[in-house]
């Protein structure tokens, strides 16, 4: 088959590949955060077991660019674009473990069986953080810059609210310090999520550098 057709089909199927890696996360990411409020063990352990659908379509996807790139050897936009995958498709598996993570968390958590404990309020950090990934997601599709550079201001928001989450919960260990490990879960939670906003602000940068050819790092 002739090599000039078949480079932009495998280019439209190794972008089609990376969209259904990042729906596939972002779902998980909206399960993770479900389960912190609902506490809902099997649900949990589903969301654990399934990780390696991410991992194995993560490997997957490498080894088309490595591919694309041994055969074709692309130049200017469509080396970038490679570039770009191959960045943000490690960027997704590492937001999917931290949807592991979460729910792993929420499992330890629900094993303290601390029944006087008021649960922390993780809805509105969960909200920014969906957002944050959703719109990463969306400038990739129709690589728009504008919006992703967005998303560099709404990290503000995550990060306040992890340090804010930090104070507090500095607060209860001191009023209850015979459950320290609740407490220091809870915690573990707000840095989960605010990790998950730093990988959706990292493919925010390598949106920009795909449409716009520059290396931008967010400060």
């Amino acid at each position: 088959m002739d090599h000039h057709f078949t480079f932009p089909h495998e280019l439209a199927r190794l972008n089609k590949k990376l969209l259904y890696l990042s729906a596939m996360v972002e779902e998980k990411i909206r399960l993770a955060t479900q389960l912190i409020a609902s506490h809902d063990h099997d649900a949990a352990q589903s969301l654990i077991n399934s990780d390696y659908e991410v991992d194995e379509l993560e490997v997957e996807i490498e080894e088309d660019c490595l591919k694309i790139l041994a055969l074709h050897q692309p130049v200017a936009g469509d080396l970038r674009f490679i570039v770009t995958v191959i960045k943000i498709n490690n960027e997704m598996e590492r937001i999917a473990d931290m949807a592991v993570n979460i729910a792993m968390r929420v499992d330890n958590i629900s094993k303290f069986n601390h029944a006087a404990a008021t649960s922390y309020d993780f809805a509105p950090m969960s909200a920014k953080v969906i957002c944050m990934l959703q719109k990463s997601i969306d400038s990739l599709v129709n690589r728009d810059s504008v919006t992703a550079k967005t998303i560099f201001l709404d990290d503000d928001f995550v990060d306040n609210y992890r340090n804010k989450c930090y104070e507090d919960i500095k607060i209860r260990i001191k009023k209850d310090p015979e459950h320290p490990g609740y407490h220091i879960n809870t915690y573990l939670l707000a840095r989960h999520l605010e990790r998950i906003a730093d990988r959706a602000v990292n493919i925010a940068e390598e949106v920009v550098y795909l449409v716009e050819g520059t290396i931008t790092r967010f400060n």
